[in-house]
């Protein structure tokens, strides 16, 4: 990673940012070699990353053919606008976000238990205020639907927060975001000044 200062390394840290949004992007490699991006919902469950698909399609085709694969998750945060400072250049300009990338290993779920606990997983992520029925292996949407499953290889973690700036920046970029109240501007006026703690 070019910016060390940003790096995450905590495993709590990392899996409350895969907690905290439900879309990420796999990416395969198709037939032809090259790359193939796809967005799903999906959930960070007992160390592995599942999301469910169709029966059949390109993204099945291509981890069947090539398991190793990429995932990525992003949660955008404050964008520093010109009204910050209208006398910095315009490439200043800035978005602030947190990002984890997995490189790992994907296969279509093959146990049955495994199958539910992965689904039942991703309803609870996507439903937490809400009381559902569990499903079980006889639920026909179960088995209307593949689920798949990347076992890590490696990951990656940053939260872009300024940290290559001066303190009196920072703590200037914390107060503008939580006075200008546009979505994610108190996220990243929180997380700017615990960082600076």
């Amino acid at each position: 990673m070019r910016r060390n200062q940003s790096e995450l390394t905590e495993t709590a840290t990392i899996q409350r940012i895969l907690n905290s949004t439900n879309i990420g992007r796999i990416a395969t490699i198709d037939r032809d070699g090259y790359p193939y991006v796809t967005p799903v919902n999906f959930v960070a469950f007992e160390g592995n990353i599942y999301f469910h698909s169709a029966l059949q399609g390109e993204k099945l085709d291509n981890i069947r053919r090539e398991p190793r694969v990429c995932f990525e998750v992003d949660v955008p945060l404050a964008y520093l606008d010109i009204a910050f400072d209208p006398t910095r250049p315009t490439c200043h300009l800035h978005q602030f976000y947190h990002c984890v990338i997995i490189r790992g290993t994907a296969s279509v779920v093959e146990d049955a238990g495994r199958k539910v606990d992965a689904l039942n997983a991703l309803i609870r992520k996507h439903e937490p205020r809400t009381h559902f029925r569990p499903v079980d292996p006889e639920t026909p949407q179960v088995k209307a639907c593949e689920v798949v499953e990347i076992q890590p290889v490696s990951i990656t973690a940053k939260s872009d927060l300024a940290q290559g700036k001066d303190d009196v920046f920072r703590t200037r970029l914390a107060r503008y975001f939580a006075g200008r109240g546009l979505p994610g501007d108190a996220e990243t006026s929180e997380a700017i000044m615990a960082d600076l703690d």
